[in-house]
């Protein structure tokens, strides 16, 4: 284990001074890399003038790092400085280190809640009950930031792709293996592709969908279009399309970055019920994600209450419920602990939006 405690001056911790190149650069370096952390993903989303980057290094090389949304309240010098499935500390083939995590997080209170003024708003990159979220529990107790449940939380189903492909396919529950087998029978075609073209592909789907189905969503998938656009490289998303005879029935979007995929966007027309095109494309991600080394698939999140329909359908693909570790804060007064209070509102009024849509295959953000 590194020596990174709080006196250590073996690190040089740099923030801001990156730009969309050199931030991909660090980013690629990440086994715990996600797309929420990508400049494009932060440029869309808040605009680039929300950003902030703080990477800490050692002896040159880097250890970790954090793309951060700043929320400043106009006239009041506070705000909230946002981290979303951060900080990155895992470098490619190599263990988490406890005490980078640590070093990291006592970095990020010293700079944004410190230094300027922020509350501290962190999403950590962790599924509650594993050896990572113990990691980083401790690290953000360390630095004094408590678990606020309010600020809602992250549940999804996920899916170990280590084991062969013939032992997840029993682990798939039996009606989904058997709706599957129906899917291969039925004459279907994958394509696969993160070019522009395919993901347009994607939204002629889900804008007929939408138009079929009459469902209310906050996700913006011309946002995520944009997004796709600014990407490169192998942090691209990636579109999977199923075929009959040639037309695109079914489609969905995943973004594979580190060890860990993540299902983003769905979209069937009326003929893919009828050839479990559904199905289909869930399997043929799975085995072609694990192929390119993915360890992890994310189902991209389950709302049982709301979208009964789509956890069922998740939950059928073998893998287990996780729930990401609550968000930690730490305000630096008053004013900020106002801000943490009004993201509050804001996620509970999200919350209500959220469950009064119900697409049969809804996209999680």
């Amino acid at each position: 284990m590194t020596d990174f405690g709080p006196g250590s001056d073996s690190l040089d911790v740099q923030v801001g001074g990156q730009t969309a190149e050199s931030w991909g650069r660090i980013v690629a370096q990440f086994a715990d890399a996600n797309i929420y952390q990508t400049w494009a993903y932060g440029a869309v989303r808040w605009g680039e003038h929300h950003l902030s980057h703080l990477v800490i290094r050692r002896h040159g090389q880097v250890q970790a790092a954090a793309q951060m949304r700043i929320v400043r309240i106009p006239l009041i010098p506070s705000g909230v400085a946002y981290l979303r499935w951060g900080p990155m500390c895992q470098i490619q083939r190599e263990p988490l280190d406890p005490a980078v995590v640590a070093a990291m997080v006592a970095r990020l209170r010293e700079e944004y809640a410190e230094r300027q003024g922020l509350a501290l708003h962190i999403i950590a990159n962790a599924f509650a009950a594993g050896d990572r979220a113990a990691v980083f529990q401790r690290a953000l107790a360390e630095s004094g930031l408590h678990p606020e449940p309010a600020l809602g939380h992250y549940r999804t189903v996920v899916v170990d792709l280590d084991p062969r492909e013939e032992d997840l396919r029993k682990r798939l529950d039996k009606k989904w293996r058997n709706q599957l087998n129906r899917s291969e029978e039925n004459g279907l075609d994958l394509e696969v592709s993160d070019a522009p073209d395919a993901y347009r592909e994607f939204l002629r789907l889900y804008e007929a969908m939408r138009a079929r189905k009459q469902f209310e969503t906050s996700v913006d998938v011309h946002q995520f279009a944009r997004i796709h656009e600014l990407l490169s490289g192998s942090a691209r998303m990636q579109t999977f399309l199923a075929r009959k005879d040639g037309e695109a029935v079914g489609a969905l979007v995943c973004s594979l970055m580190g060890d860990t995929a993540i299902y983003l966007l769905g979209a069937t027309n009326e003929k893919a019920k009828e050839l479990k095109a559904a199905n289909f494309l869930q399997w043929r991600a799975m085995l072609w994600l694990k192929k390119r080394g993915a360890r992890w698939y994310d189902l991209g999140g389950i709302d049982p209450e709301a979208n009964p329909g789509g956890f069922h359908f998740k939950t059928g693909l073998g893998g287990v419920e996780a729930t990401l570790l609550a968000p930690h804060c730490k305000a630096a007064g008053v004013v900020s602990r106002m801000a943490l209070h009004g993201l509050a509102w804001l996620r509970r009024r999200r919350a209500i939006v959220g469950r009064r849509s119900c697409p049969p295959l809804r996209a999680m953000v």
